[in-house]
């Protein structure tokens, strides 16, 4: 089991980390809140292990950008404590909340919770091979889409772009959270790059020149959304 460890008090960090190593996990740490983000999202984890107060970039964001394209799960740590501050931390996408300070046995118990539900979940439910929004079918691997029984080719970043979209139905993606998903971090280009494959995207699938946004909707100020019945 891969756990990422996402907290900036190095000493509590190394010693969350030392105990996982100790029950036979692999444990890696992440001091920031960014730079836990690019390792939450570039590899892949059965567990991310949480602080809510980090620099560069607060754990409630953490969590709601990797929840938005990615099902692992979190737990969250942190002193703050009040009901708003669980409440916050559930609804960004949090699967449990872990006040601090903690004993190391209840941690290494949750954990465990979250692991035999994981081991169920892949005993009865297979991997999809495909996703499906409306007339649309993605196959994952061949990484092909088909439409009105035809096949449509696909680039490398319009599949991944549409696979997103098709693994987040209803939920609005911001620009800059898909450009960290499919460009990375640094690599010194503006969010309309995002435009551009967006409208790359709609071409190949709009091919009666019907509505453009009748598979990927704007949301103005924020980013995109592909949904079952527009507002």
């Amino acid at each position: 089991m891969r756990i990422l460890v996402i907290e900036d008090e190095e000493a509590l960090s190394d010693f969350i980390v030392l105990e996982l190593r100790h029950e036979g996990y692999e444990a890696v740490p992440a001091y920031e809140g960014r730079e836990g983000l690019e390792q939450a999202l570039g590899e892949e984890w059965d567990l991310v292990l949480l602080d809510l107060m980090l620099p560069g970039l607060n754990g409630i964001e953490v969590c709601r950008r990797l929840k938005a394209v990615k099902e692992t799960p979190v737990i969250m740590i942190t002193a703050r404590d009040s009901v708003m501050d669980r409440v916050a931390g559930l609804d960004s996408g949090a699967d449990d909340y872990m006040p601090k300070p903690f004993a190391i046995e209840e941690l290494l118990a949750r954990i465990r919770v979250i692991r035999r539900r994981q081991e169920k979940e892949k005993s009865q439910s297979p991997a999809p091979m495909s996703l499906t929004f409306k007339d649309l079918e993605l196959n994952i691997e061949s990484r092909m889409l088909r439409k009105d029984n035809q096949w449509i080719e696909l680039t490398k970043k319009e599949y991944e772009l549409l696979f997103i979209f098709m693994k987040n139905i209803n939920r609005v993606l911001p620009r800059d959270l898909l450009l960290e998903r499919i460009w990375g971090h640094d690599v010194g280009i503006e969010t309309n790059v995002v435009d551009v494959y967006v409208r790359h995207v709609r071409n190949k699938l709009d091919t009666r020149g019907g509505d453009i946004e009748a598979y990927i909707q704007t949301v103005r100020g924020i980013g995109y959304v592909m949904r079952h019945e527009k507002d």
